[in-house]
């Protein structure tokens, strides 16, 4: 039938105890719940929304429009081109000054504070870092800051929420981590994670360190930061060091 709505789909994995804020965060963007599939640590989410039509013969024509506007611009590049490379042939030979060219002003080295000041992002060195430690998991906040310091250290007081095998392995984890010291109980902050990482990966310091970690272990956690995963709420680090607290 030429009225049938035809949708589009996709699934979404989370993590236990994230699926809400998932959920509500599809729904936002058009999308509409069709299956939930709920396993021991991860739950399987189905959407659907109808599929937006197409302007096919708009796209045509700008993609028209842009051709032509390349030939002209093309031509028009290679006729002022040639006329310079002609001024320049016609221009005669400056003769040697013989003064010394200025050198070039040296670039201060960074003592060895400042670039310890610099390398790591704290709450109480950078109050963006601060704000987004408080702000939803699904925030655009998360986004923001994933996007400006992709590659840079952060280091926060934080625990663990949940610890999961990663696929079938009995050595390596997907660890979910939470600001603040409520491990499972975490409400507030971004769903931080560390995928497919087994304990010594962690690098763990301090002055008892345990053979093995698990939910609600507390830590001060340095890690390098990823990206963010919008679909499932999940901002993804990378483990630099891990201090028992």
């Amino acid at each position: 039938m030429a009225d049938e709505i035809k949708y589009e789909y996709k699934t979404v994995q989370t993590v236990r105890g994230t699926g809400g804020l998932v959920i509500s965060k599809m729904q936002k963007d058009g999308w509409e719940l069709v299956e939930q599939a709920q396993g021991r640590l991860r739950s399987t989410l189905s959407f659907r929304r109808p599929k937006k039509p197409q302007p096919w013969l708009l796209i045509g024509a700008l993609a028209a429009v842009l051709v032509i506007l390349a030939i002209v611009i093309g031509v028009a590049s290679a006729l002022s081109g040639g006329g310079g490379k002609k001024d320049e042939s016609d221009k005669p030979v400056a003769a040697a000054s013989g003064k010394p060219s200025a050198a070039p002003t040296p670039t201060p080295t960074p003592t060895a504070a400042e670039s310890a000041a610099t390398e790591v992002i704290t709450p109480e060195n950078n109050p963006e870092f601060a704000a987004l430690l408080k702000a939803d998991s699904c925030d655009d906040a998360n986004l923001d800051f994933a996007t400006r310091h992709g590659g840079q250290t952060v280091a926060f007081n934080g625990s663990i929420v949940n610890m999961a095998p990663h696929g079938d392995y009995d050595t390596r984890y997907d660890f979910l981590l939470g600001p603040g010291d409520k491990g499972p109980n975490t409400t507030v902050g971004p769903a931080f994670k560390y995928e497919d990482v087994n304990i010594g990966n962690l690098n763990l310091t301090g002055k008892k360190i345990p053979a093995t970690v698990g939910a609600g272990d507390k830590f001060r956690f340095v890690a390098e930061v990823g990206k963010f995963n919008a679909d499932q709420c999940l901002f993804f680090l990378y483990p630099v060091s891990t201090e028992i607290r």
